[in-house]
């Protein structure tokens, strides 16, 4: 990269800490950018993304330890499921193709963009604390599928978590937030093995994206102190980078310049 591209790259994976800190989803910017930027073929990309994710969530797992809100009782339920779940995610993403991969990518990308305009903290209300109930055969399916998920792509499996969570496990916010957390590290650990194994990863890429994630993650923390509302503006900037990447991934905009040049 030269130093233009360097800097845009710094500067895309602090912006990524910040988004996962105040939003959620940042991995809609990192794919991209390991593919657009970097030149990493789609399926490396979804391997070396999970790098920052392991390096940023053991960051912000210590934060929440520190202050108290990381709540063990029970959460093996959500745990194993979840990591078989991603272990059989992760072994069917590494067999994927690069013109595929990129395709489910770009639908992805429609599909959070949908998950986006929903807004889908307003419907998470805070719950009184009380029991949480892990042990449900629904949780077991539920967080077994949300492991799959997030072995196979991680974009976006954050805000499904928080609203399993809550509304399944019933879990209030703040305890939400950090066993979320947990449950992506366990995720990521099997998933972030079976793409090194398949030769999937970069790690001169990954590693640096990491590193930025993880100012980005201190700067978020202290950005939402004093910008309450900091989300909101997130919220709006993942929508246009959500735009643009569905347009170059699903190919929408070459179809829209060969439908031009006809007339």
């Amino acid at each position: 990269m030269d130093p233009l591209q360097l800097l845009l790259f710094i500067a895309a994976g602090i912006l990524t800490g910040i988004i996962n800190t105040l939003a959620g989803s940042g991995s809609l910017v990192t794919l991209p950018i390991f593919m657009e930027l970097c030149g990493l073929p789609a399926t490396v990309a979804n391997g070396t993304n999970r790098i920052g994710v392991l390096l940023q969530t053991l960051v912000g797992i210590r934060s929440f330890h520190k202050h108290g809100n990381l709540h063990l009782a029970g959460v093996e339920w959500l745990l194993i499921p979840a990591g078989i779940g991603a272990f059989i995610g992760s072994r069917l993403a590494v067999d994927v193709d690069n013109h595929s991969m990129e395709l489910v990518i770009g639908g992805l990308m429609v599909l959070m963009l949908g998950v986006l305009f929903l807004k889908p903290k307003r419907w998470l209300k805070p719950q009184e604390l009380g029991e949480v109930n892990n042990r449900r055969p629904i949780n077991l399916i539920l967080y077994f599928l949300l492991g799959l998920y997030g072995g196979f792509i991680q974009a976006g499996v954050g805000i499904f978590l928080l609203a399993a969570l809550v509304l399944s496990s019933h879990y209030d916010l703040v305890r939400a937030n950090g066993i979320k957390l947990l449950v992506v590290l366990i995720f990521t650990i099997p998933s972030l093995f079976n793409f090194i194994l398949a030769n999937q990863v970069n790690w001169k890429y990954g590693l640096m994206m990491g590193a930025a994630q993880m100012v980005g993650a201190w700067l978020g923390a202290r950005f939402a102190n004093r910008y309450p509302k900091a989300d909101v503006y997130i919220r709006y900037l993942l929508i246009i980078i959500v735009v643009a990447a569905a347009v170059k991934f699903l190919g929408i905009g070459e179809m829209i310049a060969k439908a031009g040049s006809r007339f």
